[in-house]
């Protein structure tokens, strides 16, 4: 959604999912073309326990459509099919309305905004541009902003040559590298529209010479490949697959290589070290915001 929209009917769907389930759930609705979403979130209704998921359209969804959509994931999982609520919203400008949600985040050295408050921005600070019509990669979620510190971090001690935001989603992360690193950034992810979106935000981040985007499920691409191995590779997926893809992550870290993973519940945390420590890397540090930890591995 741009900010050039003025009122329209949105329609949303919502349903509760247990904590663990929420991520995937939303992940889910926002790659899933018919009905496409314009934006997806989620939000906590019992603590530690379960969440909400919304996604909202410009068009009336039906409820069974999205039901068969989010069955298999529900079966994998091992839950219950969630009860699906349709409901039509005011005729107000909900991206206005967001805009005035969405605060600015700032960390060290980034200060992530919408378009509203670009010129807020500090001196001493990045200025890190999203559209707030995107659901993920905005910095304020615990997930990337742990991501954004590590990054931060990272390039106090060097300027790594070799950057790869694997699974980069808006290009949030890839960006941030970017304007530390002024080198190539590599994002890649499984879904051609977030590709076409980290594309698009690096360009209104005047980045876009840096970025280089690629269309890849994992780490198994040619161009991919041909980039590595990476002096920093980061990784805000979800723990499961971190989990399975930790050979093939190590693989494409160069030795001495710097790791940073997030997308983990706190209860997951020791399932993904496993992984990766049986791949030969080591934990530097971790970074817990919220019920998420991040975490920053050597090779």
């Amino acid at each position: 959604m741009s900010t050039g929209h003025t009122t329209s009917q949105v329609w949303k769907v919502s349903f509760k999912t247990p904590i663990t389930a929420a991520e995937e759930f939303a992940t889910l609705l926002s790659d899933a073309f018919h009905p496409a979403s314009q934006a997806v979130a989620t939000a906590e209704v019992e603590e530690h326990v379960s969440w909400s998921v919304e996604a909202y359209y410009e068009e009336k969804p039906d409820a069974v459509q999205i039901e068969k959509i989010i069955r298999p994931l529900a079966e994998e999982l091992d839950i219950p099919l969630p009860d699906v609520t349709v409901e039509i919203l005011p005729d107000i400008n909900w991206v206005a309305k967001s805009l005035e949600g969405l605060a600015p985040i700032e960390t060290d050295r980034f200060f992530v905004h919408g378009a509203h408050d670009a010129d807020k921005c500090p001196a001493a600070r990045h200025p890190l541009l999203v559209d707030a019509g995107e659901a993920f990669g905005t910095g304020h979620h615990g997930t990337t902003l742990g991501c954004l510190k590590f990054i931060e971090k990272e390039c106090q001690k060097r300027r790594p040559a070799r950057v790869l935001d694997l699974g980069c989603g808006t290009g949030l992360l890839a960006i941030a590298a970017a304007k530390l690193t002024r080198r190539e950034v590599i994002a890649s992810d499984i879904d051609p529209i977030a590709t076409r979106v980290t594309r698009e935000n690096a360009r209104m981040n005047m980045v876009h010479p840096l970025i280089r985007t690629i269309t890849a499920k994992g780490t198994d691409h040619p161009d991919l490949k041909a980039h590595g191995p990476y002096d920093l590779l980061i990784a805000n997926i979800l723990a499961g697959p971190l989990a399975q893809m930790a050979p093939d992550v190590e693989q494409q870290l160069a030795r001495g290589g710097t790791l940073i993973l997030s997308g983990i519940l706190h209860e997951q945390e020791q399932m993904v070290l496993s992984a990766y420590r049986g791949q030969g890397l080591f934990l530097l540090d971790r970074l817990r915001i919220d019920e998420w930890v991040t975490l920053r591995l050597q090779g």
